[in-house]
């Protein structure tokens, strides 16, 4: 059966869509048989409506996670207003802490701006960052918007962190230190924190 919700290290996260933009080399979409944190997080055929996803959250006792993580088997930001809808809901009954996790393409993808919306709905964006320079990036991530991805993840998380207490943009450590060190300097022009992630294989 396939998780909508699932707990890894005390978070509770939330597992929003399987569409994503990128088609990441690296990805444990194709990079393994399945999710190594639930059974299966494949949805087969329709995605559940946001009702029942949230029906679903509420499942859980809310107040042991440390945090609630929007992040699913693809890129979160593909249902952006049903995520934000959801945010909503949980912030009515308490003040979670929410995370999401995104590849920081939501502005492409909405066609809007997207950074505004998450004040007061989210406590902390983890932008994965990937590579240096649009080619780069291109190269390993494969986004449909080509070139113009890199920028706009560069626009997306300097703006997020004016409304959001903490963003951060992650590498991962297999990337060799000359690239992880100018990964640094671009986030740090952001004004978001620099986070060097381990490399999970399948």
């Amino acid at each position: 059966m396939t998780a909508i919700t699932y707990e890894y290290e005390s978070a509770l996260y939330v597992n929003m869509t399987n569409a994503c933009s990128n088609r990441c080399e690296f990805c444990l979409r194709d990079n393994s048989s399945g999710s190594l944190y639930a059974s299966d997080l494949w949805y087969h055929g329709k995605e559940p409506a946001k009702e029942e996803m949230l029906e679903n959250i509420l499942g859980r006792e809310l107040s042991i996670y440390r945090e609630i993580v929007f992040c699913g088997y693809g890129e979160p930001a593909c249902r952006f207003d049903d995520m934000m809808w959801l945010c909503d809901e949980i912030k009515k009954r308490g003040d979670f802490s929410i995370r999401v996790n995104t590849n920081g393409q939501s502005d492409l993808i909405t066609g809007k701006k997207t950074a505004p919306f998450l004040k007061g709905r989210v406590d902390c964006v983890s932008v994965s960052l990937n590579a240096s320079t649009p080619e780069k990036y291109d190269e390993i991530c494969h986004s449909i918007y080509g070139l113009q991805a890199l920028p706009a993840i560069l626009q997306f998380a300097s703006e997020a962190a004016q409304y959001v207490p903490r963003v951060v943009m992650t590498v991962v450590s297999t990337m060799g230190e000359d690239e992880i060190e100018r990964c640094r300097v671009l986030c740090e022009k952001t004004g978001a924190l620099f986070k060097i992630r381990e490399y999970i294989s399948a």
